[in-house]
């Protein structure tokens, strides 16, 4: 077992306390001492340029489900020179009717040292990697890996 902490920091500051007046900004502080913006997702009155939790999600996703793929191919030795990823995330009522990032869609680029595995292989490694993934296996969100497509 391990833990993973990260401190959340929010503050009012000048503004006024009010759902439409209320700064969405904040800060995600890591262990590491990496401080990494965060606000609410535009459609939710945030500000655009830092993270929204829905894209962290989706990030967190993918990240996961590359480095456990990187970490089987290198057990392999399937050499990896690049990974490149295009994930997208779809916030939709759930099955109960809540607002969810109901679907992840991964679509993985991934440049080879050497000769590429044929699509078979591929596809075996996807899901070893979609089923070993810490991340995938804690959430409830549907995900597809749509590899080469």
């Amino acid at each position: 077992m391990s833990e993973h902490v990260v401190d959340v920091s929010w503050s009012r500051g000048e503004h006024e306390f009010t759902y439409d007046s209320y700064n969405r900004d904040h800060e995600w502080r890591f262990d590491g001492g990496i401080t990494v913006p965060g606000s609410a997702n535009p459609k939710y009155l945030g500000n655009p340029g830092p993270v929204d939790p829905e894209e962290a999600f989706v990030a967190a996703l993918s990240s996961c489900h590359m480095l456990t793929f990187l970490a089987i191919a290198a057990r392999k030795r399937l050499v990896v020179d690049a990974y490149d990823d295009h994930a997208v995330g779809v916030l939709a009522k759930s099955e109960s009717g809540r607002l969810a990032i109901t679907q992840v869609t991964l679509h993985p680029k991934i440049t080879w040292h050497g000769p590429e595995p044929d699509a078979a292989t591929l596809d075996r490694l996807h899901d070893l990697a979609h089923r070993e993934c810490f991340i995938a296996n804690s959430v409830t969100t549907e995900i597809t890996v749509a590899a080469g497509k």
